[in-house]
């Protein structure tokens, strides 16, 4: 029985690809379910979602096991159909995983069975090989990865937002909750407006972590935002499709890389380097609101003198076009800086517990009344529709017990 005076039954809060695909997903698994999503921007995904790669992931990165080979496994398949069925432009290509050094060759051949054991059909190459594919490119050995692809993740959060039949309310920036067990949950946007519902979703990426403490619960870990910055190629003749490096096992970050996007463009990067603001698309963007709750985690420092070398180099190549030029000859050797035009950066939402590790998985977590998505960057939109079943499935238990 549904109480008086609540406006919907599941509230979502975070109009990006994650929160219109739990709207989607709660619609579907309970149709007659009244959902409201409330996203303080104009339109749907406008930050992670549509700040990134475009990318559809394979899974081959990821432990296995983990909700992340799980879903992004899973997802990539999945994005593809629902691509295929709503009309949104994607194509799979494949792509190449390219090791320049002899340092990254075990790691490669380590990465070959990982992805083996996520049930994907890698192959292992030499480097006569790798310029079947990709003629420009050089490498000592490469995996083939065949599943991956790209899309356009910004129509299919428009599409999304269409099927799910959920009431979107866009310009609406949560600015208290107030969560009580025989009322539910009301929100208060800077509007002045307040939504009423039975079960709060939280799905606000880079401000997850602030939700859920305006819920009432302890997210024990917090958003470090890390921007990564993109240039566009001006020949794009040189990469035919997806091109990455070796990833190092010891960050979530997957180095900058060749990027053959669906507009036929070839984007290059991103590299990681902290941002100064959690919207922080640029230098000269600094919220000194943001910046102290970053500084005053704990765990940011920790985090920050265990990686400290590898950020030098992160921050070097982001302030030095020359520098970010040499890292990407290690792939496209025929690359000149000319070659590079700064293109649109993104912010990732990275969790960082208090210990300073970098949250690894996807984090979901729940409260009374409450579902909390706390750690949702890349794969997150490739794995979108099964992440918003898993948080479909919570929020309509929390429903059940409401």
């Amino acid at each position: 029985m549904r109480a008086l005076g609540l406006d919907c039954d599941v509230l979502v809060v975070g109009g990006g690809i994650v929160g219109l695909a739990t709207a989607y997903a709660v619609t579907r698994a309970a149709p007659g379910t009244r959902v409201t999503v409330l996203e303080k921007e104009p339109g749907p995904a406008r930050h992670q979602t549509g700040r990134n790669s475009g990318v559809i992931h394979s899974g081959v990165y990821y432990r296995p096991g983990s909700l992340k080979a799980r879903y992004a496994v899973g997802g990539a398949a999945e994005m593809v159909r629902f691509c295929a069925e709503y009309g949104v432009a994607h194509a799979v290509t494949g792509k190449l995983i390219v090791a320049t050094g002899r340092e990254e060759l075990p790691r490669l051949h380590a990465l070959a069975q990982r992805g083996r054991e996520n049930g994907i059909a890698v192959r292992e190459l030499g480097a006569a090989q790798i310029a079947e594919h990709e003629p420009e490119v050089r490498g000592l050995a490469a995996l083939h990865v065949p599943t991956t692809g790209v899309c356009d993740f910004t129509g299919v959060a428009r599409r999304l937002a269409e099927a799910s039949g959920a009431e979107i309310r866009y310009g609406a920036h949560v600015e208290r909750v107030d969560r009580r067990p025989s009322l539910g949950v009301a929100v208060r946007t800077t509007r002045g407006d307040v939504v009423r519902g039975r079960v709060l979703v939280n799905c606000a990426g880079l401000h997850c972590d602030e939700l859920a403490r305006l819920t009432g619960d302890d997210p024990e870990a917090r958003i470090v935002p890390f921007r990564g910055e993109y240039y566009t190629l001006r020949r794009p003749e040189l990469v035919r499709g997806l091109v990455y490096p070796v990833p190092d096992p010891a960050f979530p970050f997957l180095g900058v890389h060749l990027t053959r996007g669906i507009d036929d463009g070839v984007h290059i990067g991103p590299n990681a380097v902290p941002a100064l603001a959690r919207e922080g698309y640029g230098w000269g963007v600094v919220r000194p609101r943001d910046l102290g709750t970053t500084l005053a985690w704990p765990g940011a420092w920790r985090m920050a003198r265990r990686h400290w070398r590898y950020g030098a180099g992160e921050l070097r190549r982001s302030l030095s076009k020359a520098a970010f030029t040499d890292a990407v000859r290690r792939l496209l050797p025929a690359v000149e800086p000319e070659d590079l035009e700064p293109a649109a950066a993104g912010v990732r939402a990275q969790a960082v517990l208090r210990d300073g590790s970098l949250v690894d998985d996807f984090l979901i977590r729940e409260g009374p009344r409450a579902v909390h998505v706390l750690n949702a960057p890349s794969p997150a939109a490739t794995a979108s529709l099964p992440i918003g079943r898993e948080v479909a499935r919570r929020a309509l238990g929390a429903l059940a017990t409401a």
